[in-house]
């Protein structure tokens, strides 16, 4: 009898964990298409005191924006696709530009 109420115990706890993740990822896809206001001073809430108030003026991450301070729109990441042959040659040039890289001619001497 206890080995079943363990089993429900932690199946009730598996289905609050994907609702929270299932809900979590809603609300984070809602907050990206949010647009942002712009950045008015660095100050802060400037007298206007509570949670509600200073909940209205969200100052984005700093990695999120650029030297002037605005948003930036684009992806941070941004990764370019190159051929297998090209890859071999990059390899190769970082291998044989190693400190520890000896040539095949001085070996053989």
């Amino acid at each position: 009898m206890l080995h079943l109420l363990y089993i429900l115990a932690f199946t009730i706890l598996a289905f609050i964990a994907v609702a929270n993740l299932i809900r979590n990822l809603i609300m984070f896809s809602f907050d990206r298409e949010r647009p942002y206001p712009p950045k008015s001073s660095p100050v802060g809430n400037q007298g206007n005191f509570g949670y509600l108030s200073s909940k209205k003026q969200f100052v984005p991450h700093p990695e999120l924006l650029d030297s002037a301070g605005n948003l930036i729109k684009e992806p941070l990441l941004v990764m370019r696709s190159i051929n297998v042959e090209d890859a071999r040659q990059h390899l190769d040039a970082l291998y044989e530009a190693s400190p520890g890289h000896k040539s095949e001619n001085s070996e053989e001497a």
